[in-house]
């Protein structure tokens, strides 16, 4: 779904008496909730089941879509400074730019993330050994999700 498409939706649930909009179309499902005057929208590729955009406080936990709550992870956070699709490497075929238990300096490059066609680097933030990677190779991201974990 391209962006002025889902621009054009989120503008119609606004302006509409319309709380919620879901909507399946080959290449993903969408799912629009307003609410308390605020509007959270989530996007997600084919394969995944049901995106829950609901504020977590509203998630229904015995809905099929919701996730199983995470323990936070232990040491510092690398997180996305964008919203866009996560790669681990430049290049398909191209060996990962860190793997768990790689040691890095503050401003090495540790994945790409791609947002609208631009490759982004992004950089560690603290120097020190990789203990978790958690995301998974061309995995859509949102700003602010955790995609290392540094100790």
């Amino acid at each position: 779904m391209d962006l002025r498409k889902l621009k054009t939706l989120i503008d119609l649930v606004s302006d509409s008496n319309v709380s919620e909009l879901e909507i399946t179309e080959a290449e993903g499902k969408v799912r629009i909730v307003k609410g308390g005057g605020a509007m959270v929208h989530s996007y997600a590729p084919a394969p995944l089941a049901a995106v829950a955009a609901a504020p977590l406080a509203s998630a229904s936990p015995a809905s099929p879509a919701a996730a199983p709550i995470e323990e936070p992870p232990t040491g510092h956070p690398v997180k996305s400074p964008m919203v866009g699709t996560f790669y681990r490497s430049a290049s398909p075929g191209a060996k990962s730019f860190v793997e768990i238990g790689s040691v890095v300096k503050e401003g090495d490059t540790i994945c790409i993330i791609e947002a609208m066609k631009i490759l982004n680097e992004i950089e560690a933030d603290k120097a020190g050994t990789v203990t978790q990677v958690l995301c998974e190779n061309g995995q859509a991201v949102e700003y602010g999700q955790p995609l290392f974990v540094i100790e």
